[in-house]
């Protein structure tokens, strides 16, 4: 039987209906949602009632999970479960990242040569107020461009550092280990790549890590990529998930950004974030190069 499905976003958002992903997935189920997250940007599922475990093994059935970078968020059980919240222990340490602030418009793993563009979040404590999480369609933002933006677009390789990413976190998470630095040097992407599976040019971007464009003098990249991420972020290319306890969203970063509202410090917001390796003939993979 087909899954359930009801669309959230005309083209970029999908709603799952009747699973229980605590379960054994069948192999037809599997296989259909691997379809359907080729096709839609996020895949929304609700009311899931998941332990570490079973969240990572669910996930493990679209690609490699990958432990992340910042391994002070990571779970002590589970490692490759990273830990987004405000919350501290009882030694009044944080207990993951990102606390409680806004979070501009990003994609994971940008700043990385081989990103690992597939990602999912779990949502275990809400705050009544603020803390939703916004995607955009780079797609729908390509097509939408002015001919003139997406002949520049299509020549260019913009430069991606985590320093940049960094410099933007809150107070207290800015650190970052001499191993982790030698993983994340700045790199090049190309700004547009085709998906593979449907042959549509797709945006590449992130305005937390982008410092410039390859080729181009500091106040000429900075006006390309302003004109860029203004035409890309219109309302009818967002879609915006007002959180409920046991959501979890999966989401492609090769043609998403996403971005986070602020939510009041003294709210309670506990999320278990994954990262996975997607496969290349299914999602855009972008090939980095060393910048310089």
């Amino acid at each position: 039987m087909p899954l359930g499905r009801r669309l959230m976003h005309p083209a970029l958002a999908c709603e799952v209906l009747g699973l229980r992903l605590w379960e054994e997935q069948p192999a037809d189920i599997v296989a259909e949602l691997r379809t359907l997250w080729s096709r839609y940007g996020v895949l929304v599922f609700r009311r899931q009632a998941l332990g570490e475990a079973e969240l990572a093994r669910f996930c493990a059935l679209f690609g490699p999970l990958e432990r992340t970078v910042r391994t002070d968020w990571a779970s002590q059980a589970v490692p490759e479960v990273g830990l987004i919240s405000n919350l501290k222990d009882a030694q009044g340490q944080s207990i993951g990242g990102l606390g409680d602030g806004e979070i501009e418009w990003h994609s994971d793993q940008s700043y990385m040569m081989h990103p690992a563009t597939g990602a999912g979040l779990y949502a275990l404590e809400l705050p009544p107020e603020g803390g939703t999480t916004s995607w955009v369609d780079l797609r729908a933002a390509y097509a939408g461009m002015p001919e003139r933006l997406r002949r520049e677009v299509a020549k260019r390789r913009a430069v991606f550092s985590y320093v940049k990413r960094l410099a933007g976190y809150q107070e207290g998470s800015r650190t970052i280990s001499e191993d982790a630095k030698r993983q994340t040097p700045p790199v090049t992407h190309t700004l547009l790549h085709n998906h593979p599976v449907t042959g549509e040019a797709a945006l590449y971007l992130d305005k937390t890590t982008t410092v410039g464009v390859a080729g181009m003098g500091d106040n000429a990249a900075a006006a390309l990529l302003d004109e860029i991420y203004e035409a890309a972020v219109r309302p009818e290319h967002v879609y915006t998930h007002h959180w409920q306890v046991g959501d979890l969203l999966l989401w492609d970063n090769g043609f998403t950004m996403h971005r986070r509202e602020p939510f009041d410090a003294n709210a309670r917001r506990l999320m278990k974030r994954t990262t996975m390796r997607l496969d290349p003939s299914r999602h855009i993979i972008p090939e980095g190069a060393l910048a310089g």
